[in-house]
């Protein structure tokens, strides 16, 4: 069994349980995806399965991508990514994998890039107090001391400070599959997975769970 796959993000909804407890859930277009490549020991040192996600047209391609995908035979895709597969000899190029390979209750950890939110101060970005509102304050929402003068006269490496937030590959761990729709290639998993609508997503199977 493959160790996950590639998806596709369409938002956030809620279904109802059978004792009638509501579960918000994030669906997630699963699959298909298409085997493009064997990695193997000996020609590369580790054994896994090159996947092609979201097709995207020929015409948008260069050369040596249109070379690599020609193998597989189902056009081109725009998402290509390598995981592991135990029974790594049973699958061939150009065959498809889908969102069966998960099952309602699994484990699974979830990596996608973050919504960026631009450049933000230390209240957004770190949860800061901040000082007094109060007229002629003059701290309000800034950061205050970073660091001492004499010794070290350095600021620490880590410091919280204002900065770009958001736009990182984040990985969530040990969320839970509630429901796989094959029919319409979809994932309904319990919670919030990173990351905007439609925006790319790497489903595996939980190292934890």
């Amino acid at each position: 069994m493959i160790n996950g796959l590639l998806g596709k993000k369409l938002g956030m909804t809620l279904i109802f349980a059978a004792d009638g407890t509501r579960i918000p859930v994030t669906v997630v277009e699963a699959g298909p995806c298409v085997v493009l490549q064997k990695k193997t020991e000996d020609a590369d040192g580790y054994n896994a399965l090159q996947l092609g996600f979201d097709e995207k047209k020929a015409h948008r391609t260069n050369q040596p991508q249109m070379g690599h995908f020609k193998a597989a035979g189902k056009g081109a895709f725009k998402a290509v990514k390598e995981f592991k597969a135990e029974n790594y000899d049973e699958f061939n190029v150009g065959d498809e994998v889908n969102c069966t390979i998960f099952e309602p209750g699994d484990k699974i950890d979830v990596t996608a890039t973050s919504k960026g939110k631009g450049f933000q101060g230390v209240i957004k970005r770190h949860g800061f107090g901040g000082g007094r509102a109060t007229h002629g304050s003059m701290f309000k929402r800034s950061t205050g001391a970073i660091g001492q003068s004499a010794w070290p006269s350095k600021v620490f490496k880590g410091k919280k400070m204002p900065g770009q937030m958001g736009n990182k590959r984040v990985t969530i761990q040990n969320l839970m599959v509630v429901d796989v729709r094959p029919e319409e290639n979809i994932v309904l998993i319990k919670g919030a997975v990173p990351g905007p609508k439609n925006g790319l997503v790497m489903i595996r199977k939980g190292i934890k769970g």
